[in-house]
């Protein structure tokens, strides 16, 4: 049912309304995550998005079997939201029809009774972006649902018995993210930029609302992780601001690169469960790490042809050669000092590896010797894996790690479940990449949150780029007759601003306002990016100098999934917020 605020917060939200927007404005002069003083007045747009308390839905909801009320309000955080086509592609291939033209820019936002009068509590912002997908907004918190905050698998249980506001975000991103007119409106930044919205919503409207814009913890799992990383990394960049302003985002004037902001859209924290970012090198790495394991039997064939009889191996070979001048490139530094290079790479793995492992064994989990067996659960399936590549010294719960073989550790991830085809993100338009029946290029991968509104897709990396054969696609040198490197510096195009746009490592260690807390996680059977583009996101991470806290694991035996260990997730969150008061 529909209900009102007390007469108490009323007065209290009353008096807020004539002040909050004025003091909204004095939060940030945008300007690369330089601090401002000077109030502004709030423009008309940003009036217009002003939090209304006593308009929310009251749900029922049991957290630990303790009837819970909680107030939800559903807003469209823009004041000029992009009115969507009624159907949608959805992940897997099949559609889906919007009830609510707009629900790729609103939000739900739920609030538990018992903090309707905090405004201290954290706002637990959560998205929903799997493959970087597009997401119209969604919440489990619904009339009747039990929640148990002991789980380790309900992380929105757990925020409510912490009294957090959970805000569940939409966001427009590749795939299904089609406006009315027909105009392809996901493309990258969209998924970043309508993030940043909504926290600027959350930022205006601070006084207004319970719980604090700065105590915003965001959370997001593989595409969802990787946003969650770049909108992160890259708090109050002025980079963003003229997308924000197409859309109508609070404290943004101006339009193009006249645009300016007196909102901030930084974050407090990062909850990250296997990222899938920095794409644009996400392919090279890719291979770098197996290309030297590929077989027809972890590798699925491409249209009916085995990975050793077509053009696979090929483009495996060259992609793996493109990683270690990239990774060289970075100027990353190790905890001695020395650079960081891809020769560094794999020793970083195995000693997360090792930590994880030794952590377990102390933590009494039965480890299997060398020559006994795994058993891993991937995607529902349970497989029985030989340990021929991890050797142990000691028995119980003193045994330490005493050889990693790491080849056969790669072979050991690709038994229970193969690996990506390649090329495994920017696969439209090459390798035969087609529907074996229709002749269809598949949209497969990421390459569909690139290039323009009027094209479906655009390759993102160079190889890709080189040896699309689709003529007509607006994509690669047989279209433009530009090569790779021409064609990302030319004016008529946007490309590698979208490349750097969606990268957390194109904004750590800059004057980017970056979350000072980072929760990483990555399963060590995870095979849907490869390990050293999270190690290179880790050590970004920890080079940077604004971070303040950095953890960061390898989960033992887990694949491609997120939010499985809630427990020690949300006690790192309470003790940063409590060191944060």
């Amino acid at each position: 049912m529909t209900g009102t605020t007390t007469r108490r917060n009323v007065k209290r939200h009353a008096l807020a309304s004539a002040t909050s927007l004025l003091l909204a404005g004095g939060l940030l002069a945008g300007c690369g995550g330089a601090e401002g003083e000077t109030p502004a007045t709030p423009d008309t747009e940003d009036t217009a998005l002003q939090f209304n308390a006593s308009t929310y839905t009251t749900v029922n909801v049991t957290v630990d079997g303790v009837a819970t009320k909680v107030r939800q309000y559903r807003v469209v955080y823009v004041a000029k939201p992009i009115k969507m086509a009624t159907t949608q592609a959805a992940l897997g291939g099949s559609n889906t029809t919007l009830t609510d033209p707009y629900a790729y820019q609103t939000m739900v936002i739920s609030v538990p009774e018992s903090s309707v009068a905090d405004q201290k509590t954290a706002l637990y912002f959560a998205v929903n972006n799997g493959g970087w997908w597009a997401s119209p907004v969604a919440t489990t918190v619904t009339e009747g649902k039990a929640f148990v905050s002991t789980s380790n698998t309900d992380n929105i249980g757990a925020a409510l018995k912490a009294g957090y506001i959970v805000v569940n975000v939409g966001t427009r991103s590749r795939g299904g993210a089609r406006a009315e007119d027909g105009r392809w409106t996901g493309k990258a930044p969209a998924p970043v930029v309508d993030a940043k919205a909504a926290i600027r919503y959350l930022r205006l409207n601070d006084s207004l609302m319970p719980g604090s814009a700065e105590r915003i913890v965001m959370n997001g799992t593989s595409g969802g992780g990787g946003l969650t990383a770049a909108v992160s990394a890259s708090g109050n960049s002025t980079d963003y601001l003229p997308f924000l302003a197409d859309i109508g985002a609070a404290g943004v004037t101006g339009s193009g690169s006249s645009a300016t902001s007196t909102v901030k859209d930084d974050v407090f924290a990062a909850v990250a469960y296997c990222p899938i970012n920095n794409l644009g090198n996400a392919d090279s790495g890719y291979e770098w790490e197996y290309n030297a394991v590929r077989t027809d039997t972890n590798t699925p064939a491409l249209n009916g042809v085995a990975y050793s009889a077509g053009p696979q191996a090929t483009a495996s070979a060259a992609l793996a050669a493109a990683f270690p001048a990239y990774v060289n490139s970075l100027g990353l530094k190790l905890e001695d000092g020395s650079a960081l290079t891809d020769a560094s790479l794999r020793a970083l793995v195995t000693a997360q590896l090792k930590a994880e492992i030794e952590r377990q064994i102390a933590a009494g989990t039965p480890v299997p010797a060398l020559g006994e067996n795994f058993t891993v659960v991937q995607r529902g399936v349970t497989s029985t894996v030989p340990n021929d590549w991890l050797t142990l010294n000691g028995t119980g719960t003193t045994a330490t790690v005493a050889a990693i073989d790491y080849p056969k550790f790669l072979k050991f991830v690709t038994t229970p479940i193969q690996l990506k085809t390649v090329v495994a993100f920017d696969a439209v338009g090459v390798n035969d990449n087609k529907n074996a029946t229709t002749g269809v290029w598949n949209i497969s991968g990421e390459t569909n949150l690139f290039g323009s509104e009027a094209f479906q897709y655009a390759n993102f990396t160079e190889w890709a780029w080189t040896n699309n054969a689709v003529r007509g696609d607006g994509s690669g040198v047989d279209d433009t007759g530009l090569s790779w490197s021409n064609y990302l510096a030319s004016s008529t195009n946007t490309l590698a601003q979208q490349l750097k746009l969606i990268n957390p490592l194109a904004y750590l260690n800059t004057t980017a306002d970056t979350a000072p807390h980072w929760y990483v996680r990555h399963g060590m059977i995870d095979r849907d990016t490869a390990f050293p583009m999270q190690i290179l996101l880790q050590q970004a991470i920890r080079n940077d100098p604004s971070v303040k806290t950095l953890d960061f694991k390898l989960n033992y035996l887990t694949g491609h999934s997120g939010n499985y260990d809630v427990q020690e997730a949300f006690a790192w969150v309470k003790a940063r917020l409590a060191a944060n008061p």
